[in-house]
């Protein structure tokens, strides 16, 4: 098969991605329950106020909201204290203990919050995370309208400094140009479980039976990972287009966008031989046309590109930059990679997590 032939074929999922992967419903369905939203925060000062200010907006379908202050050095505890302090009670403080061993920060969090709820849904949402008018009961009628004990809604990804513009777009990209999302909707398999960690709603019951973020408690992959767990023990899971419903500035300068997918890149490859081989993957197809002057090859890696900066809403000229782009990521693979392999760990807002 050429080069071009495997190109067009990767266009065609994208395209099917693209044009059939199913956003949230914009109707405001009827939803019955109460939910829980539960923040994790670790130097979350600059976000945190931003993120509460959008959930109390969003009605009574919220019986609570619950903040765990993850031993920040800002001053997220004192911001928490002062909502706290606010005439509306449903938001609480988590009280933080020592991280245990094996446990990744963000996930002993979650799984301290989830021990506190009330609610009989939990919706984990992230301190950068912003949700939009009527975001929770639409999240909650989806649910029960598809028979789901999982929903994670991916999020539309807020891009204001150039770096971002440019760079941020190959999230999208890596992930929508292999996976086959209407497939996974379609036939609920374990190796098919995708989520986004900054939104996911859970029923509570279902996080109990599987055992929620204690089963999976050191990995830096963890939302992927309580997806395909989730699948793996019966329930049901998807993960759907939340553009609509929530919106999140990840990173806003080159060295936080390095860091962040640094942290997450290799660890999400759970065999060495499937990262090589999507490393080679990536080099040889979405890259390798450009530097060969193979430009039927270039116009599908283009037109992958395109089709989901039309649904992303993503710049055209991240689309034209792609070789930049592409290079950017398989340098950041490998940086990725010496890290875990050599010892040094990934670090994250002041922990170093060491991936095997």
């Amino acid at each position: 098969m050429t080069l071009a032939a495997v190109c067009a074929f990767f266009f065609l999922l994208t395209l099917s991605n693209a044009l059939f992967w199913p956003a949230l419903t914009r109707r405001r369905l009827v939803a019955q329950g109460a939910v829980t939203v539960l923040i994790p925060a670790r130097d979350e000062a600059a976000n945190l106020p931003a993120c509460l200010e959008h959930v109390l907006r969003q009605g009574s379908c919220v019986r609570e909201v619950l903040v765990y202050d993850d031993h920040s050095s800002d001053d997220t505890p004192r911001l928490l204290e002062a909502y706290v302090a606010r005439p509306d009670s449903r938001i609480r403080a988590v009280r933080s203990e020592p991280l245990p061993p094996g446990w990744c920060g963000k996930n002993f969090a979650c799984d301290r919050l989830a021990a506190a709820a009330e609610g009989e849904w939990l919706l984990f949402l992230d301190a950068d995370a912003r949700l939009l008018d009527h975001a929770i009961v639409r999240m909650l009628a989806e649910a029960q309208a598809r028979r789901l004990t999982m929903l994670s809604c991916w999020p539309g990804i807020v891009m204001r400094s150039p770096w971002e513009k440019l760079l941020m777009p190959m999230l999208n990209f890596v992930v929508f140009s292999l996976f086959p999302g209407v497939l996974s909707l379609r036939r609920q398999q374990p190796s098919l479980g995708l989520a986004h960690g900054a939104c996911l709603l859970l029923e509570r019951r279902a996080y109990q039976r599987t055992g929620g973020h204690a089963a999976v408690r050191g990995e830096i992959f963890e939302d992927t990972r309580l997806a395909q767990l989730w699948r793996a023990r019966g329930e049901r899971a998807w993960c759907v287009d939340g553009q609509s419903a929530v919106r999140v500035r990840m990173y806003g300068s080159f060295d936080a966008i390095w860091r962040g997918f640094q942290k997450n890149f290799y660890p999400a490859f759970r065999h060495e031989i499937t990262f090589w081989l999507f490393w080679t993957f990536h080099a040889v197809v979405f890259l390798a046309p450009f530097l060969l002057g193979n430009w039927l090859a270039v116009l599908f890696v283009l037109g992958a590109r395109g089709v989901l900066a039309m649904r992303f809403r993503h710049s055209a000229w991240s689309v034209l930059a792609h070789p930049l782009c592409e290079g950017v990521t398989l340098a950041l693979a490998l940086s990725s990679r010496r890290l875990c392999r050599t010892g040094q760990g990934v670090a994250w807002k002041g922990r170093v997590y060491r991936a095997s």
